[in-house]
């Protein structure tokens, strides 16, 4: 080849393609699977609730004539009552119980510690039970017979309470903990005292760690209620029980429970959802 014909060839790298990658069309790999499994499930739910609404033995007019009657919504009224001062008596114990555990004191934490561990061991029927029989223990307190002092609803207050509380000393005590030392360090050197900075700095910011777990209990706490019936405080769930052991309508009354249940736990829900975003504002995750 000669030099005339090597200098007509054109070396040049080829000119890139016109076209910007940002501009080419994405397409989605297809997921058959998942599409599959979400069909099915629909399927399962569509004959789930066919079956529910075509089942004559669930008597759905018999739910509707209970559901607002005046028994039940005394007993819905109770159970609410009954959870709104369990929540509260707890946590304030529970605060008590949290502070106690990080003391410098070794008494007030090994006391601390000790009550935690042992309500935390007892199951709640156990406790209960135990308190409806203290009069076995105590015929008398404070001169007066204990049957007299001790009603079924102040059993059902006491044992609520002393249980909750240990597990609320939990959530308090690790939501004091995620608040960063330096920010008690910080108000410490602006000369404020403990407890000014317990109430203005610590707890404040350890609410955004508290409020989740603690909605959590309160929302177990109103179903856990429902184990009172067996000391015949008339909730929710005895109020049902009184009825059905009358008119042996036993689904469709524990039906009527179940759908009180859900509609004040979805309440408490939606409760929980704001009081979570007003904590974390000003945090880096909102949700």
């Amino acid at each position: 080849m000669s030099s005339d014909t090597l200098a007509k060839v054109d070396v040049r790298p080829p000119d890139p393609p016109t076209d910007d990658p940002a501009d080419l069309p994405v397409v989605a790999r297809p997921r058959v699977g998942q599409w599959i499994a979400a069909a099915v499930v629909l399927l399962a739910l569509a004959l789930v609730a066919q079956s529910v609404a075509r089942n004559d033995a669930f008597q759905w007019d018999v739910v509707g004539d209970y559901f607002t009657s005046a028994s039940v919504l005394r007993g819905l009224w109770l159970t609410l009552w009954l959870t709104g001062v369990v929540m509260a008596l707890g946590f304030a114990l529970g605060t008590l119980l949290a502070l106690g555990r990080l003391s410098a004191n070794p008494v007030l934490r090994s006391v601390s510690w000790g009550y935690v561990w042992l309500f935390r061991s007892m199951p709640i029927l156990v406790q209960l039970l135990f308190w409806f029989n203290i009069g076995a223990l105590y015929p008398t307190l404070f001169g007066v017979k204990t049957v007299d002092l001790l009603g079924p609803v102040t059993i059902a207050v006491i044992g609520l309470t002393l249980h909750e509380a240990a597990y609320a000393a939990e959530v308090v005590r690790g939501g004091i903990l995620s608040v960063d030392r330096g920010q008690v360090e910080a108000a410490q050197s602006l000369g404020l005292g403990r407890w000014r900075r317990l109430r203005r700095v610590v707890l404040p910011q350890a609410m955004r760690s508290i409020v989740p777990p603690a909605g959590n209990m309160l929302i177990g706490t109103l179903k856990g209620t429902s184990i009172v019936s067996v000391i015949a405080v008339q909730d929710l769930l005895y109020s049902v029980q009184l009825v059905y052991h009358r008119t042996y309508q036993v689904i469709p009354l524990l039906l009527v429970a179940t759908l009180w249940y859900v509609v004040v736990t979805s309440l408490l829900s939606v409760g929980q959802y704001y009081v979570e975003r007003h904590y974390a504002r000003g945090s880096e995750r909102t949700r």
